[in-house]
């Protein structure tokens, strides 16, 4: 075998990003000495997290020059060992990631997840990301805006619809809140992209 051959073997083949790729965490810092790192989850819902073992990575923020070095440094894939509760966070093991200057060198990266690998959700159930961009329409036929966010209030999520003819994001007083309850919605169609709730224009 010639060394041209083996020069096409040696290619590294960047891992190709999702189209379905969803922000779900950001990676925070060291834990212990031996290359754990502490995941903050954007939801309390983290189950996507625990079942994926491949997750993407962008730097903290796309807009700023990472600092000398580190966006070299940074991979586009993580392969995870392991992944677990500890106290009111997560925390995970990654491969080839052995040491605390490891696990450092990877803080603040964002953290992205294929849709299609997350867990099957149960009958009426939907993970947080499922919602947003989805038009909402009351039992009258109104437009009443497209889903910008969801708050957790605790007891229920409340979904955050900026109204027809206005761009996210808006003043806190220009959004319709709708509680994401059976009370008030009538239907989530993800195929058509639509919600229907029962819930007056003037609300």
């Amino acid at each position: 075998m010639c060394s041209s051959d083996l020069d096409q073997q040696a290619k590294v083949i960047e891992p190709t990003w999702p189209d379905d790729a969803v922000e779900v965490g950001r990676l925070l810092d060291a834990w212990g000495v031996k290359g754990w790192i502490k995941v903050q989850a954007y939801s309390a819902d983290a189950q996507a997290l625990f079942s994926s073992r491949r997750w993407f990575l962008k730097p903290a923020d796309d807009n700023k020059p990472a600092a000398a070095g580190k966006a070299k440094a940074l991979p586009t894939l993580l392969k995870i060992l392991a992944v677990r509760d500890h106290g009111d966070g997560i925390v995970a093991s990654i491969e080839g990631v052995t040491d605390r200057n490891g696990a450092e060198a990877l803080g603040g990266a964002r953290i992205f997840l294929s849709r299609s690998s997350f867990p099957k959700p149960e009958t009426d159930e939907y993970y947080w990301v499922d919602p947003i961009g989805l038009s909402v329409v009351n039992r009258q036929g109104e437009e009443l805006g497209t889903v910008a966010g969801l708050m957790d209030t605790g007891p229920h999520s409340v979904l955050r619809i900026t109204p027809p003819g206005l761009e996210a994001p808006v003043k806190p007083d220009q959004e319709r809140l709708i509680p994401f309850v059976a009370a008030f919605i009538d239907d989530v169609d993800l195929a058509e992209r639509r919600i229907s709730v029962d819930w007056g224009l003037d609300y």
